[in-house]
């Protein structure tokens, strides 16, 4: 009887050390890699983010930018890291879309747990303010009136403005030529010079030209409007019902990361982002804060995985 009772006192023991053994998380920085180049979106919102959870787990944050092949190197070396907690990726909407437009060296559905949605990110659809168009509803009866007539820029293929421009076309019926871009700012100063009939830009860089008159903002691309043009319609509103594309920054973590460091990390970004400060930093950048479960961003990014592969197969789109 004693027997048994020691056995079952020893395999108790054993059973809990793998907790004890990751209780303590985090026992040392944290590295936090964007795959993108220093002083972008991504990165800005990273720093601002991750200022807040270094406070809230008592550890220190580095952020490690490891930029190229749209997002793809740096989320490579994430895939590839121990499932220890101490490597951790900040991606963005390319991680949803890569998987339909590149040759991927990881599997972006199983190689990485989703931990937090941080922030999305609506576009604003913009014309120049000669345009004889008002409404997104005539501006889309004026390229079904003229087939062929009318482009839209991006800042370039596979970004965020250029499937925003491309589900337009699908969901509308219409056929607007997509002129690339190597980033926003050219894209915006050819749609304000006519060079190009339209822009999906996102609200940090364009509301400025829009409130100062520079630039018409026909829609914005969320299933909400934009608190900055609370008189600017959504899409949804302007005829196209269920159109909602945003761009968005998440959390990750590569595969066999323990479930109770998935929990712990994920709670951390949810604090931080609905910290009333981070919170207004994120307004500021145009960004709509979240902060979700990890159940939740699983379910996102499935589903933005799902819409963005069968528009990239229903429009053909291709990137270089």
């Amino acid at each position: 009887m004693k027997k048994r009772l020691v056995l079952k006192s020893i395999a108790a023991l054993a059973a809990c050390v793998p907790l004890l053994g990751w209780a303590a998380w985090p026992e040392k920085p944290i590295r936090m890699v964007v795959p993108y180049a220093a002083g972008g979106g991504a990165d800005n919102t990273a720093r601002i983010v991750a200022q807040q959870m270094s406070a809230a787990l008592g550890q220190q944050i580095i952020i490690d930018n490891r930029p190229g092949a749209g997002g793809v190197i740096g989320a490579d070396n994430v895939a590839k890291a121990p499932g220890d907690g101490y490597t951790v990726l900040y991606d963005a909407s390319a991680f949803s879309v890569n998987p339909s437009l590149r040759k991927l060296p990881f599997d972006a559905a199983k190689d990485f747990i989703p931990v937090s949605l941080v922030a999305t990110a609506p576009q604003i659809l913009v014309v120049p303010v000669s345009a004889p168009y008002k409404t997104a509803a005539e501006f889309i009866d004026h390229a079904r009136k003229n087939p062929g007539k009318l482009s839209f820029a991006s800042a370039g293929g596979g970004t965020g403005s250029h499937l925003a421009g491309e589900a337009l076309n699908e969901q509308a019926k219409i056929n607007l030529l997509h002129v690339p871009y190597k980033g926003g700012a050219p894209a915006l100063t050819d749609v304000m010079g006519e060079q190009v009939s339209a822009y999906f830009g996102n609200v940090a860089s364009t509301i400025g030209y829009v409130q100062s008159g520079k630039l018409r903002a026909l829609a914005v691309s969320s299933s909400r409007r934009v608190p900055g043009l609370p008189d600017t319609p959504t899409l949804a509103e302007s005829g196209l019902p269920g159109y909602n594309v945003v761009e968005w920054n998440g959390v990750f973590l590569p595969k066999g990361t323990p479930a109770a460091i998935v929990q712990q990390l994920g709670k951390a970004v949810q604090a931080a982002v609905h910290d009333a400060k981070v919170k207004e930093k994120l307004l500021q950048l145009g960004l709509e804060p979240a902060g979700t479960t990890p159940d939740a961003f699983a379910k996102f990014v499935s589903a933005e995985t799902a819409r963005v592969g069968a528009l990239v197969k229903a429009r053909h789109i291709r990137v270089d």
